[in-house]
């Protein structure tokens, strides 16, 4: 096993996780859900997609849902500082061998696939809209602020974690490895922006997505929407929490929406930013480690995600089995 901390100094620089694209089987009902329960707000629809921003955000969107004969993700976009960014990125990915495709639609992006497959994609720009933050009347569910990070399957977190830190600049912040004689890596917290992450990567059938997460300004915001999830008919929705992560510190909460895509709300993690940080490392069955308090982790957190468009998955290297609730 090897962890690569500090990352490399890349020629370019990517600023944050953006945005991602759900498909979505009926619009209407995940129109309730993200605005009315969530509380994400509403840009504008255009023909089978639904723009979706956070309070805080001055970007045209966070989340797209786009009408879909199935559940599915069709993109997951970080930024990146200007489009001289793009260039060198696509320069570094020739050199990689890996595909490469700029698509000039509502803003212009550069596409491509990471070396186990995952879609993923850059965008230096993106239409500003007003900002919602400071228009309290207007907040509904947990007051979601942004979309703060990703959170995905992958079959070789070695390989993974090797190319998002060695070949884009994604800095380490903590760490889970096997507790065996030879270490082998379970799962990876990187990022960019300076908390703890925008990408997490973590052992399974992959790639696939397990989650997006919104930062949210407390705790009370998040335990409010399970007051709201329990009178509103979607109780069965919450699969986990609320709790406490170990790892990034988080209070969490993770929802399902009307299509399975799973989605976290959380609060209370820290900054990454000192240049002597060093990263956390956690054995692979530490109770705490998943869950600082509350109930452990069900065994749908661990097996199910929701699937990338065009994308083949393939099991998991690594053998090891996590702590599962019974």
């Amino acid at each position: 096993m090897a962890i690569y901390h500090p990352a490399r100094k890349t020629p370019f620089n990517i600023i944050r996780s953006g945005y991602i694209e759900l498909g979505v089987t009926d619009i209407q009902k995940s129109r309730d859900f993200y605005i009315n329960i969530l509380g994400l707000i509403e840009t504008e629809q255009c023909e089978d997609s639904l723009y979706l921003r956070g309070l805080e955000e001055s970007s045209h969107h966070c989340v797209v849902l786009t009408k879909s004969c199935e559940p599915i993700v069709k993109r997951m976009g970080f930024q990146v500082e200007n489009k001289e960014d793009l260039s060198r990125i696509e320069a570094l990915l020739q050199q990689l061998n890996l595909p490469v495709n700029f698509n000039n639609d509502r803003h212009h992006t550069l596409q491509t696939c990471d070396p186990l497959g995952m879609p993923i994609e850059f965008y230096a720009s993106m239409p500003q809209v007003a900002r919602n933050l400071q228009k309290y009347s207007t907040y509904r569910g947990c007051r979601p602020m942004r979309i703060d990070h990703f959170n995905c399957f992958t079959p070789d977190v070695q390989k993974s974690h090797e190319f998002y830190s060695k070949q884009l600049g994604f800095h380490l912040t903590e760490y889970t490895e096997t507790d065996d004689d030879d270490p082998q890596l379970w799962a990876v917290w990187m990022q960019r922006k300076g908390n703890v992450h925008d990408l997490a990567l973590t052992n399974g059938i992959g790639p696939r997505l397990h989650h997006i997460a919104f930062w949210c300004p407390t705790a009370m915001d998040i335990i409010h929407l399970c007051d709201v999830m329990a009178t509103s008919g979607y109780v069965d929705n919450i699969e986990r929490g609320p709790g406490r992560h170990g790892i990034s510190n988080a209070f969490f909460l993770y929802v399902r929406d009307p299509d399975g895509h799973r989605i976290e709300l959380y609060s209370s993690d820290y900054l990454t930013v000192d240049p002597d940080f060093k990263p956390i490392r956690w054995g692979l069955h530490d109770a705490q480690r998943q869950t600082l308090w509350g109930h452990a982790a069900p065994k749908s957190w661990f097996e199910e995600g929701s699937l990338f468009v065009n994308t083949t998955t393939i099991s998991p290297r690594l053998k090891a089995q996590p702590i599962v609730a019974n």
